[in-house]
């Protein structure tokens, strides 16, 4: 009976001495440029790390961000560079972005499960807005130096409300972020069914916006019905 006693009470203590961590690992050493994906021959968490022999200063500079990506059915040109296009990010805990929207486009509601998100908008005038656990909306009018920033696993979205395209850059406090949108698991990527959630999201700029509004909204849900 004592050994079991002590048996559970070390139990005990490992489990409630455990941490949470609310972003990637701390690496534990200067740096670790990753290996290409493509030459990765087992899974591990992460990305293995070149030979310190064969880092150079390229690993640590990128150019992916200097053109935008594709744009989507809503007007966004969405663009995450995660360690696997630039080494020098692994195991760093952090990834970066660009996005460009199209004169009265949209990001679409999405969260990334990985991260929190932090915006610096670069050109235009940005409504932002993300809802919280108890359906609440935080929404901001953005200009040009703003930075806002999105709480970690909350859907959030951006439209442009200015007249004239706009561009903002994302950081990531994860080095693989992850994106899930409400597009991809609701509904088919039909014009019509997209065209109907984009008119319903512009209509949440009707609501009068001060400064630290916070705003009752429909269930999300009913943004897509």
């Amino acid at each position: 009976m004592e050994s079991f006693a002590n048996i559970f009470f070390m139990f005990f203590i490992t489990f409630t001495n455990i941490k949470l961590c609310l972003s990637d690992y701390d690496n534990i050493q200067d740096n670790c440029p990753a290996i290409s994906p493509k030459m990765q021959t087992i899974f591990i968490n992460g990305l293995p790390c070149k030979s310190s022999a064969n880092i150079t200063a390229q690993d640590f500079r990128t150019s992916e961000l200097s053109n935008p990506g594709s744009t989507d059915i809503f007007g966004a040109a969405i663009k995450i560079v995660t360690a696997a296009e630039f080494p020098g990010l692994n195991t760093l805990g952090l990834a970066i972005g660009r996005i460009d929207i199209d004169e009265d486009g949209l990001v679409n509601f999405h969260y990334h499960p990985r991260a929190t998100e932090i915006i610096f908008v670069t050109k235009g005038v940005l409504l932002a807005g993300f809802i919280d656990t108890k359906n609440q909306v935080f929404q901001e009018f953005l200009s040009v130096g703003d930075v806002f920033v999105f709480p970690k696993g909350l859907f959030h979205f951006i439209l442009n409300h200015g007249f004239q395209d706009a561009t903002f850059v994302s950081v990531f406090n994860s080095q693989n972020p992850g994106l899930v949108s409400i597009t991809a698991t609701t509904f088919g990527n039909t014009l019509e069914s997209l065209e109907k959630v984009k008119k319903k999201l512009i209509s949440l700029s009707a609501y009068e916006v001060h400064d630290n509004a916070i705003l009752t909204m429909p269930r999300l849900e009913s943004i897509f019905s």
